[in-house]
């Protein structure tokens, strides 16, 4: 009898990296429950502790990215890299991957490089419009490229390039918005905008809807669910005293329920947040932060608004044109609509189970039929 399918993943940093590298494990889980999965990290970030809370082995490799504003900080990164390709070989080598995934950050660099350079294939899930550096290298030694967004194809070799989408989270694909009016209490004809700066928050839009916030709930059907953020709730707290259809949250556990109550969303331009405005088909007022890497953001926000799927304001322009575009959608029904259709027209539900199913393919693991979900005949593992 062959052995099972081994599966390295490699992604980290940030939940953008994390989050869709553990929906596609999830799937090969799903797809062949005899799988192995492991994963490597960095232990100071987050997928140290997301990674095993999901029920999934990770093995630590010693890296930091590139300080662009503190040039003296990268003088010890060459050793850092020596270091990291050391261990990333050695974890390699002791793990036997059939495949090895990557979904970005600075550590899957190390362990995909070693992994490729031991003959093992690799595969790479792209979340962003465009791709970022540590991708682009890696995806001219990829056996496949999993792209989110058709402008990332630039980025990579074409002719290895799959238009997969991002992997969701499967509680977000049937939403009801009439479930999620009731979640929060909410009248059935009330217009819900939904303010989501992230899990951190974001002081731009923070700032910038605390000075519109009386204009807003000045129309008596429209109910803002607002969420601060942990370093601003406070503030914000003293800033904006409670209110009638106001309801200033720190942070959101149940982002099924807000996605389906909203009319609207106002939010930054991360890439799984686009892919769950997508899958949700919820209409959005996209504000991309200026301040993250390569401007992802901002290329993720253009494609969203040139698919019809969403509108776009700089962020530098956002106190003269938030509350105008708000109120500007507020009143055109039927451009929601369309955003909604639009949303829904680019959306890739099946994501993470189109990916794990091409990786268990390079695994050696056959597919019967296109749907990744058909029945798996697992020759290798006979």
């Amino acid at each position: 009898m062959v052995r099972a399918p081994h599966i390295l993943f490699a992604g980290g940093g940030t939940g953008g990296h994390v989050y869709p590298a553990i929906a596609i494990a999830d799937a090969v889980r799903r797809l062949m429950p005899d799988a192995v999965i492991d994963f490597a990290g960095t232990r100071d970030r987050m997928e140290w502790e997301a990674v095993p809370r999901a029920g999934f082995p990770i093995h630590g490799i010693t890296i930091s990215g590139f300080h662009r504003g503190q040039p003296l900080r990268n003088v010890t990164l060459p050793l850092k890299l020596i270091r990291a390709m050391l261990e990333s070989r050695k974890l390699v080598r002791r793990i036997a991957p059939d495949v090895a995934v990557g979904t970005g950050g600075y550590v899957s660099g190390p362990v995909l490089l070693a992994a490729d350079l031991m003959g093992t294939p690799i595969v790479i899930q792209e979340q962003n419009a465009r791709a970022g550096w540590t991708n682009r290298i890696l995806g001219k030694r990829a056996s496949r490229i999993h792209i989110a967004f058709e402008e990332a194809r630039k980025g990579f070799p074409s002719d290895r390039c799959v238009y997969s989408g991002n992997p969701t989270r499967r509680e977000l694909f049937d939403v009801d918005q009439k479930a999620g009016k009731a979640y929060y209490d909410l009248p059935e004809e009330a217009f819900v905008i939904a303010v989501l700066g992230g899990s951190l928050g974001s002081r731009a839009i923070n700032d910038a809807l605390a000075a519109h916030v009386d204009e807003l709930l000045a129309d008596e059907d429209v109910h803002l669910i607002w969420q601060s953020g942990k370093r601003y709730v406070d503030e914000l707290r003293s800033r904006v005293p409670d209110r009638p259809r106001l309801y200033l949250l720190e942070y959101i556990d149940r982002m099924d329920m807000t996605y389906a109550a909203a009319d609207l969303a106002v939010c930054r331009a991360g890439a799984i947040t686009c892919s769950e405005l997508m899958v949700t088909g919820t209409p959005s007022l996209l504000i991309p932060s200026p301040n993250v890497a390569e401007d992802h953001q901002t290329h993720n926000a253009r494609s969203m608004a040139a698919a019809g799927a969403a509108v776009m304001i700089p962020e530098h322009e956002m106190e003269d044109d938030l509350l105008p575009t708000i109120r500007r959608l507020r009143g055109d029904r039927e451009h929601l609509a369309r955003m909604t259709s639009a949303a829904r027209r680019i959306a890739r539900p099946e994501a993470a189970d189109a990916i794990a199913a091409d990786v268990l393919r390079l695994a050696g693991v056959e597919i019967d039929g296109t749907d990744p979900s058909d029945a798996l005949i697992a020759k290798k593992y006979e």
